[in-house]
């Protein structure tokens, strides 16, 4: 789940919240934290009460019906397409560091090639291969993270800081700006929910991996942003933050650790979406709502093939057609859409399953109410402009639950 969170948005998204709130940025980081345990919260009781793989989409159905859950599951997948595709286009930025030629054509196409594919097949052999090379890059993108986390910090606090910027009264607006931005890049855990069926204990470990992948998560970026904020003369206006904190503390070698830094949190978060995305097909396709072919398994690695593969494919050409800032939109609007529909959904599956949770949230409720509204106002500060493919998303999806019913 934390290979899920991190991605690339660590390396840059200080910038822009020094911009919008300067030394209050820190703040904002453990208030955006807090609102996103909200949501968290409610999907940690809702996934407490299936051992099935299918994640939102899965609870979306049982308490809604086939028809939102199929909205659900497209909205999901094209959430869950998007994003590794424009990260695999972010991995030839940060290698261009290395090798200037990574960006040319031919490079370009063999590189993506090889990040997907390589991945691709070690999920078809398993998702123990699969989540052992996701814990690998785990570990390694948060290794060079915590030491320029950690060594930030403490050179502040020993007084080698610089003045952070300060503005009066940041408005209404910025504030929630930089909360929403903070909620896509706490998001993503919802992508870890949809293996859930291959693994050991899904109801008790959905809960305990949700809540520790927050408290793992705000932890870094709280003391990223601390450091970035004042320790740099102008955050604001730095294109590399974290490298530029790092090479503040530890000189050209520390900038360099940053950079792998960013290849190693870019490549995890594709092997955590490579192992956690095809799942979505695969659910969708096992309770007949999606071609039957997608629910294929593999005979001798027991992994859903297909899926795999089609979702390779993908992303693949994503990334080679794509961008990363078309991803943005998609991501905000489909994120806030699920997160809102599993918070109600978590007083509807009170009601038709009372003891069916293995983990059974105080005041929930409240907290489902509290999440859905957050939801709704966030959505409200995202540009649609754009978002034309998720509407024809949206339509696609429809005609897949006429196709469905007419199957019946």
């Amino acid at each position: 789940m934390v290979n899920s969170i991190i991605g690339s948005g660590v390396f840059g998204l200080p910038s822009t919240l020094a911009r919008l709130l300067g030394r209050d940025s820190p703040l904002a980081v453990l208030l955006a934290g807090a609102a996103v345990g909200v949501i968290i919260a409610c999907f940690a009781e809702v996934a407490s009460r299936f051992s099935e793989g299918g994640g939102p989409y899965l609870y979306a159905r049982e308490a809604f019906g086939r028809f939102i859950g199929i909205e659900t599951g497209w909205v999901f997948w094209l959430a869950r397409l998007t994003a590794p595709a424009a990260n695999a286009n972010l991995f030839v930025i940060y290698l261009g560091e290395f090798w200037p030629r990574a960006g040319q054509p031919l490079p370009r196409f063999a590189i993506i090639t090889l990040l997907v594919g390589i991945l691709a097949w070690v999920n078809l052999r398993g998702v123990h291969a699969g989540a052992q090379v996701s814990n690998v890059f785990t570990v390694a993108k948060l290794a060079p993270l915590g030491i320029v986390a950690f060594a930030g910090a403490w050179y502040v606090l020993n007084g080698h800081g610089a003045a952070a910027p300060a503005f009066a009264n940041p408005d209404t607006n910025a504030w929630l700006k930089a909360v929403l931005l903070l909620v896509f890049a706490y998001g993503g855990f919802e992508a870890a929910l949809t293996p859930m069926s291959e693994a050991r204990d899904p109801r008790r470990d959905a809960a305990f991996g949700l809540f520790i992948a927050l408290a793992t998560c705000a932890v870094l970026y709280t003391l990223i942003q601390f450091a970035v904020v004042f320790s740099l003369p102008d955050p604001a206006h730095s294109q590399r933050p974290v490298a530029d904190v790092a090479r503040l503390i530890f000189g050209p070698a520390g900038a360099a650790l940053t950079a792998i830094g960013a290849l190693l949190s870019v490549y995890g978060y594709l092997s955590a979406n490579m192992l956690a995305v095809p799942r979505i097909t695969f659910a969708l396709s096992e309770r007949g709502d999606f071609p039957q072919i997608f629910s294929a398994v593999h005979s001798r690695y027991h992994t859903p093939y297909f899926s795999i593969l089609v979702f390779t494919m993908l992303t693949w050409l994503l990334a080679l057609l794509g961008s990363f800032d078309w991803n943005l939109t998609l991501s905000a609007v489909a994120r806030l859409f699920y997160y809102g529909l599993v918070c109600v959904a978590l007083p509807v599956l009170r009601r038709k399953q009372p003891q069916g949770a293995a983990f059974h949230l105080p005041g929930g409720i409240v907290l489902a109410v509290l999440g859905a509204a957050l939801c709704l106002v966030l959505i409200t500060r995202v540009d649609l402009g754009g978002s034309l493919i998720l509407i024809a998303t949206i339509v696609v999806a429809a005609v897949n639950w006429l196709w469905v019913r007419q199957r019946i």
